[in-house]
C-alpha cells in the first residue's frame, strides 16, 4: 500500500485488497473475500436467498441464490450455475444474476419449485404470513404457475411430506416441520451466536428435518431469535402465535428495558395493546440480535395490578381515589412538613429513563432542599460513590468509554463481577464473537466456571466473594494473564459489595494501561449517574462538594443556592427513617426485596413519617404510601436511556393512555404545588423535550475539582475467604450469589411461557459437600432457610456455596444472607 502525504491528508487512501468484478455488466472494487451475494448488493441487486445470513457463516444450503458465472478468459468462470452466498470474488470474474441472465433466472426458479414441492399452502393460517420471504420471493423469482399436480391421465395424485404440528423445541418457541425449508439458520445461529446447539438437522433426504433431543430442549436465554430470522413459517412464539397477522401492527422503534446493553428493539402494537418485540437493527450494539427477557418481557405493563389512577390515604388510614391535582396537592403539603420535620430522602431505583432521572435530581435539590438522593437500591458501599464519580460519568464513546467495538477488538476482557449471559446479554453476545474470531481472549474472576464462561473458551481466576481484590492484583503482579493496554476491564455492580474491589479494579487498569468500564444490571442506572442521582454528584458530573459546580447548577437553575453537604447513600437513608431523623421519603418503582435489608428497609418505608410512592403495579411499597402516583411504562413515554457504555439510547413514545404520567410530569405537578405552601421552585419543564433542552444546556462539567470523591478511595480489601468448617455435620461456607437473566423479576411477570424457560433454581457446591449432604441442601444464614437441590460445580471454590438471588421465595437477600456471608449447610429433606 503506498499513499502520498496528500492523499493521507485528504483521507484518500489507496487501497491493494480491492478486487475488481463485473456484476450484471457493471464493474465494481470490493475487498478481497467479500462475497458475490454481497458483491452485487453494492451495485443494487438483490439475489433471493434463505439461508444467507450477514452475521451468521456461509452455508450454501437452500440455493435460492444461484449466479451464473461464466468463463472470461480468465478461468474465474464455472460450466454451473454458483451459490453467491458462499462464493468469493476473484479478480477479473463475471457475474451475471437473475436480473441479466436466463440460466441464473432458471436454476433460482428450479430451485423454488423444488422447496414449494413438500411446502404446505397455509399461508392464511401461517404467522409468517405476509411478512415471509419465501412467499415474496416466489413471486419474484419463481414460476408463474405450478407444476405440482397429479391424479390425471393415470398419474397417482401428489401428496406432500406431512408431519405432527407443532412440537415444542422449548416452552417458548414451536417447530412447524412441514414448513422448514432446511435453510439451517436456526441451528447456525444456536451453535454460532448462541452457543446453545440444542437444535440440529435430524434424518437424511427428505426426512430431513429440525428437531432435539428427548431429554434436552432448546432452553437458551437468546432462543427468540431463531424465530424472526426463520425465513418461513417453521418456527413460532407460543406468546405470539395466530394473534395477528403483519399488516394489522403498527411498528415502532424502541429501546429494551431489562438491562444496561441499550439494546434497540422494534414494538408491534395493535389497538392499544403490544403484540410482540423483534430486534432492531443496529450494528454498534446488539447488532440484530436481543435476549428472550427483552423479546418477550412486556406483558409486565397490562396486568391487572397496573396503578390506573392516584390514590391518596384518608383520615381512617385507607388509600382512596383521588385526581390528578388533589394527589399533587396532597403530596406537596406532606412533603413540605417533611422537610421541615427533618427532611425528605429520595430512592429513584433503575428503571428510570435519563430525563426522569435528571427530574429526580433537580427535584430533591430544588424542592425538597436535599442531597439525600441515591438510585441504588441495591447492597452497595460508600467506596461505590466515589468510583462512580472518578471512573464513570462522563465517560463516552468517543470520550474514554469502553465500546462494543472495542470488546471485539481487545486482546484480554476480563470480567469482575460480571457474569454477562445473566446479567447483559448483548455483552456476551459480542465476547463470544469475539471470541470465535480468535480476537480476544475472556478472562473472569468468579467462584466457577460458568455456563456462560465455557462457552467463551474463558480462563477462570478461581476467586471466592471476599477474595476480589487480593485476585484483581494477581492479575498485574502474574505475567501470564498478559493484562495490558489492549485489554478492557468490565466491573459488574456487584463487586460493590466487597470492601477494596472497586479500588482494586481501578488501580489494574491505571497501572496496566487497560480500559475500565462499569456495567450496572438496571436500564436506569447509567442515566441515573450522570443525571446526579447520588448523593455526591449533582447533573453532568458536578461534585456537590464543589462550590464552583453548585453555583454553576443553581445560576442554570435560577436558584439562589443548593445544599452544601453531600447527602445519605440509600442505606444511610433507611437508616435515617428508621432512627426517626428523617420525615419523609419519595421513593420511585424501589422493591425492599433489591435492597441490602429488605427487612429493614421494608420497617423504614412503615414508619416513615410521609410516603410519596411513584409506581407502575400495586406493591408493598405502594400499600404503605400516603399518596401513590401511577407513571407511565417505557412504551407509554419518550425519554432514553443510557446504556453501560455511556450511549444515549433515545426513544419516542409508542402507546398513548391517559392513565398515567411520566415521572418528570409528576414531579413537575408536585414542585409546583410545593412552591405555593413552602420555600420551594418549579422545576421549570413539563416535557420530556423541555427536559433535553435543559439538560443540553447544562451540558458536563468541565471545572477543576478539589472534591475527595472525585478520585477512587482506597479501601482496605477484606480477608480472604476461611477453610471450610464442620460441626456436627454441617458445613459453614461463605455465599455467592447473583441474578439469572430469567427469574421472578416483576418486570418478567406475565408471561408464562418464557417464565418456563427459567433455569430452576439449583445450589452449586464442591463434590466434597455434594458427597456429605447432597442431593438436597439446606442453607441457613442470619435471615432464614432454604432448601433446593444440589448439583455439583466441578471447579467451584473451596469454601464457597452458589445460589440464584432470585429464582425462589422472597430471594436470597430476604430469605437467606446477605452475599458473601457465612451460612451453614446441611443435608435437607428429598
Amino acid at each position: 500500500m503506498t499513499t502520498t502525504p496528500e492523499k493521507a491528508a485528504a483521507g484518500e487512501v489507496e487501497r491493494t485488497d480491492l478486487v475488481n468484478v463485473t456484476i450484471d455488466g457493471i464493474q465494481v472494487a470490493v475487498p478481497k473475500d467479500t462475497l458475490v451475494i454481497r458483491a452485487a448488493e453494492q451495485v443494487g441487486v438483490q439475489v433471493p436467498r434463505f439461508c444467507d445470513h450477514p452475521l451468521l457463516a456461509p452455508v450454501g444450503a437452500c440455493r435460492q441464490c444461484l449466479v451464473d458465472v461464466p468463463d472470461a478468459g480468465n478461468g474465474r468462470g464455472f460450466p454451473k450455475p454458483q451459490a453467491s452466498c458462499t462464493l468469493p470474488v476473484a479478480e477479473g470474474m463475471v457475474v451475471n444474476t437473475q436480473a441479466t441472465s436466463p440460466v441464473a433466472d432458471k436454476a433460482q426458479q428450479g430451485v423454488m419449485e423444488f422447496l414449494l414441492i413438500n411446502h404446505p399452502l397455509d399461508c392464511p393460517v401461517c404467522d409468517k404470513g405476509g411478512e415471509c420471504p419465501l412467499q415474496n420471493q416466489a413471486m419474484s423469482n419463481g414460476r408463474a404457475e405450478s407444476r405440482f399436480s397429479g391424479g390425471d391421465e393415470g398419474i397417482a395424485p401428489a401428496i406432500k411430506r406431512t408431519f405432527p404440528k407443532p412440537i415444542n423445541l422449548s416452552p417458548i418457541v414451536l417447530l412447524d416441520r412441514e414448513r422448514c425449508i432446511v435453510c439451517q439458520r436456526c441451528t447456525r445461529f444456536a451453535d454460532e451466536i448462541a452457543g446453545d446447539p440444542f437444535i440440529e438437522l435430524l434424518e437424511r433426504g427428505a426426512q430431513q428435518q429440525i428437531g432435539i433431543a428427548e431429554d434436552a430442549p432448546f432452553l437458551s436465554y437468546f432462543s427468540g431469535n431463531v424465530i424472526q430470522i426463520c425465513p418461513v413459517g417453521a418456527l413460532t412464539s407460543e406468546a405470539y402465535r395466530f394473534r395477528s397477522r403483519p399488516f394489522d401492527l403498527v411498528s415502532a422503534p424502541a429501546v429494551a428495558e431489562h438491562d444496561a446493553c441499550g439494546s434497540a428493539i422494534r414494538v408491534d402494537h395493535r389497538r392499544g395493546q403490544v403484540m410482540r418485540r423483534l430486534a432492531g437493527n443496529d450494528p454498534e450494539v446488539n447488532e440484530e440480535w436481543i435476549t428472550d427477557k427483552d423479546r418477550f418481557a412486556f406483558t409486565y405493563a397490562h396486568l391487572d395490578d397496573r396503578i390506573t389512577y392516584p390514590q391518596v390515604r384518608d383520615t381512617d388510614g385507607n388509600l382512596r381515589p383521588a385526581s390528578w391535582p388533589e394527589a399533587f396537592a396532597v403530596a406537596a403539603r406532606g412533603l413540605a412538613a417533611a422537610k421541615d420535620a427533618g427532611g425528605v430522602g429520595v430512592l429513584t431505583g433503575g428503571r428510570l429513563t435519563a430525563e426522569d432521572a435528571y427530574a429526580y435530581s433537580k427535584f430533591a435539590r430544588v424542592a425538597l432542599g436535599t442531597n439525600d438522593i441515591d438510585f441504588r437500591a441495591r447492597p452497595l458501599s460508600a467506596e461505590e460513590t466515589s468510583f462512580l464519580a472518578a471512573q464513570v460519568v462522563l465517560t463516552t464513546p468517543g470520550n474514554g468509554g469502553v465500546t462494543y467495538d472495542d470488546l471485539e477488538s481487545a486482546s484480554k476482557v476480563v470480567l469482575v463481577g460480571l457474569e454477562p449471559e445473566d446479567e447483559a446479554g448483548a455483552i456476551f453476545l459480542r465476547l463470544r464473537k469475539a471470541v470465535l474470531a480468535g480476537r480476544t481472549q475472556v478472562v473472569a474472576l468468579a467462584p466457577y466456571t460458568t455456563r456462560g464462561l465455557g462457552k467463551l473458551s474463558g480462563r477462570l481466576v478461581p476467586t471466592a466473594p471476599g477474595d476480589e481484590p487480593a485476585a484483581i492484583r494477581s492479575l498485574l503482579e502474574q505475567s501470564e494473564y498478559g493484562i495490558d493496554s489492549t485489554a478492557v476491564v468490565l466491573v459488574g455492580e456487584r463487586l460493590a459489595t466487597v470492601p477494596g474491589a472497586l479500588s482494586a479494579a481501578a488501580e489494574l487498569a491505571a497501572k496496566s494501561g487497560a480500559r475500565l468500564a462499569w456495567v450496572p444490571r438496571r436500564a436506569g442506572d447509567r442515566g441515573a449517574v450522570e443525571a446526579g442521582c447520588l448523593p455526591n454528584l449533582l447533573p453532568g458530573g458536578r461534585p456537590v462538594a464543589d462550590a464552583a459546580a453548585r453555583v454553576d447548577v443553581a445560576t442554570a437553575w435560577g436558584v439562589d443556592a443548593l445544599p452544601e453537604a453531600e447527602g445519605r447513600d440509600a442505606d444511610a437513608i433507611v437508616a435515617a427513617l428508621a432512627a426517626g431523623e428523617l420525615g419523609g421519603l419519595v421513593v420511585a418503582g424501589v422493591d425492599p426485596l433489591d435492597t441490602a435489608d429488605p427487612a429493614a428497609t421494608r420497617a423504614a418505608i412503615e414508619g416513615a413519617g410521609f410516603v410519596v410512592a411513584l409506581d407502575l403495579r400495586s406493591s408493598e411499597v405502594t400499600a404503605l404510601a400516603d399518596v401513590v402516583l401511577p407513571v407511565a411504562p417505557v412504551s407509554d413515554k419518550s425519554g432514553s436511556f443510557v446504556n453501560w457504555e455511556g450511549r444515549l439510547r433515545p426513544f419516542e413514545a409508542t402507546l398513548s393512555n391517559p392513565s398515567s404520567l411520566p415521572d418528570l410530569r409528576i414531579l413537575s405537578g408536585i414542585a409546583e404545588e410545593m412552591s405555593l405552601v413552602s420555600a420551594a421552585a418549579p422545576l421549570g419543564f413539563r416535557t420530556v423535550a423541555e427536559v433535553r433542552a435543559e439538560m443540553a444546556q447544562l451540558g458536563p462539567w468541565d471545572g477543576v475539582s478539589t472534591s475527595s470523591t472525585t478520585g477512587a478511595q482506597p479501601v482496605e480489601p477484606s480477608s480472604s475467604v476461611e477453610p471450610v468448617e464442620t460441626t456436627d455435620g454441617v458445613d459453614h461456607l461463605r455465599l455467592a450469589t447473583w441474578k439469572q437473566s430469567l427469574d421472578n423479576g416483576r418486570m418478567q411477570d406475565g408471561d408464562k411461557y418464557l417464565k418456563a424457560t427459567a433455569r430452576p433454581p439449583v445450589a452449586l457446591v464442591t463434590r466434597a459437600v455434594f458427597d456429605a449432604h447432597g442431593p438436597t441442601i439446606t442453607i441457613t444464614g442470619d435471615r432464614g432457610s432454604v432448601t433446593l437441590p444440589a448439583a455439583v460445580a466441578d471447579d467451584l471454590v473451596d469454601g464457597v456455596v452458589w445460589v440464584p438471588a432470585n429464582s425462589f421465595g422472597a430471594g436470597v437477600l430476604s430469605d437467606l444472607a446477605s452475599p458473601g456471608s457465612r451460612v451453614r449447610v446441611e443435608g435437607g429433606q428429598a
